[in-house]
């Protein structure tokens, strides 16, 4: 592969991130997959980066196609990238971006609308007896997001829907 020329940076697609921009076309996902989003860019001629925003309580999942790439700002509503760039889930700050650990639930807390996956880390950190922990988004299961803190440390399963983590 030749090198980039000076100035230029591979792009890449990542969880956490929205693209402004107008958008030519805006679909709902019914998998609230991110890579759906990012699949359709891919095969559509016209599209050079898309944006999907994760369901919310008031509406699914969506994607927008865009015609131009614009900068992309941290968000947590979104993921967004470029064509060919992919999904990038990173391990962000102790949470599983996009990992869910299934089973050994011992409770579930259902979260304000507005919490986020470090409310739920911190409720994990803060009993003894949880070794792992995972937050499921607002509009998977219910208009608002869900801490499930565990007993046991499950397998990690590729899933949108949640972010999960490991008490050491």
């Amino acid at each position: 592969m030749a090198p980039l020329p000076a100035g230029w940076s591979t792009a890449h697609a990542q969880v956490g991130f929205d693209r402004g921009g107008a958008a030519y076309t805006t679909f709902p996902v019914r998998s609230a997959d991110p890579a759906a989003c990012a699949a359709r860019c891919e095969r559509d001629a016209r599209c050079r980066a898309w944006s999907f925003a994760y369901p919310t309580a008031e509406g699914g999942a969506v994607c927008r196609l865009k015609a131009q790439v614009e900068a992309a700002k941290a968000d947590p509503c979104c993921a967004s990238g470029v064509k060919g760039a992919g999904v990038t889930e990173t391990n962000d700050g102790g949470g599983e971006v996009g990992i869910d650990r299934a089973g050994g639930d011992y409770q579930t807390l259902d979260l304000a609308a507005e919490a986020t996956w470090q409310v739920c880390k911190a409720a994990c950190e803060g009993e003894s007896r949880c070794r792992a922990w995972t937050f499921l988004r607002a509009g998977y299961v219910g208009p608002t997001p869900r801490c499930y803190l565990k007993t046991r440390i499950p397998p990690p399963r590729k899933r949108p829907c949640c972010v999960s983590g490991v008490v050491k």
